[in-house]
């Protein structure tokens, strides 16, 4: 018997238009309730129109050093997911590399600094 299950978003904007807080809350997480968060990514695929459909969404607070390290454990779970859907280990290891790559990059361009 299938049963479902509901992930909800909720943006609270600005006077600008730009989000200032971000909550998200899954009715099948251990953790109950509505979390916060700065920054969320979210893609679906549209199989008719052969396309992602993609939110991106952050907030004011969000600090440039929060989103490198948000974009390079967002490649890391893509390279996992990508290995785990395809069994495909050997591009899965590629985008893994790319990641740190990426990281490299932004550890030169920031100084290792955390937040910039």
């Amino acid at each position: 018997m299938s049963k479902d299950a509901e992930i909800k978003l909720k943006v609270v904007l600005g006077d600008d238009n730009v989000p200032e807080g971000l909550f998200w809350e899954a009715s099948q997480s251990e953790e109950p309730g509505e979390k916060r968060c700065e920054a969320a990514f979210l893609s679906m695929w549209d199989a008719e129109k052969k396309e992602s459909l993609v939110i991106d969404l952050w907030t004011k607070k969000m600090e440039v050093g929060e989103m490198n390290y948000h974009f390079y454990y967002t490649m890391m779970k893509m390279a996992d997911t990508y290995e785990r859907a395809t069994s495909e280990k050997q591009i899965s290891n590629r985008m893994r590399e790319f990641a740190g790559e990426f990281a490299e990059m932004v550890l030169e361009s920031f100084g290792g600094q955390k937040d910039s």
